[in-house]
């Protein structure tokens, strides 16, 4: 006896609507396998799959998502840059004219104006 011996009798042993209901479960239960596993589950069924493929698309997207985020890094960094020079000289501008100011009102003299110059130019 093979088994499509015994799958004869199996299915001649139940009412018509039960073997249609049965063939219908049955080819859910592929259809929703294949579509979530793939060619994994025809090899597997619902239990093991094929950790290769599914590691390494994983580990691809998360190469995908790190060279964006490098990319995405060196463009805040070039930013920063900017905003560091941009936001110095607009300091340095305005302790020069804080010296000047304080010179016009005497509250420091020629040499003390000087020094802070120096200061300012060597930052």
């Amino acid at each position: 006896m093979t088994g499509w011996d015994v799958l004869d009798r199996f299915i001649n042993g139940f009412p018509p609507i039960a073997a249609v209901i049965l063939l219908i479960a049955a080819a859910v239960v592929f259809i929703v396998g294949f579509s979530r596993r793939g060619l994994n589950f025809i090899k597997y069924g619902f239990g093991k799959v094929g950790l290769d493929e599914t590691l390494e698309r994983r580990f691809d997207r998360l190469e995908e998502r790190l060279d964006n985020m490098d990319a995405r890094i060196g463009a805040m960094d070039a930013r920063i840059e900017a905003i560091e020079t941009n936001h110095f000289g607009h300091l340095k501008g305005f302790l020069s004219e804080l010296t000047g100011i304080l010179l016009d009102k005497e509250i420091i003299n020629n040499t003390e104006k000087a020094r802070l110059d120096n200061q300012l130019r060597g930052m």
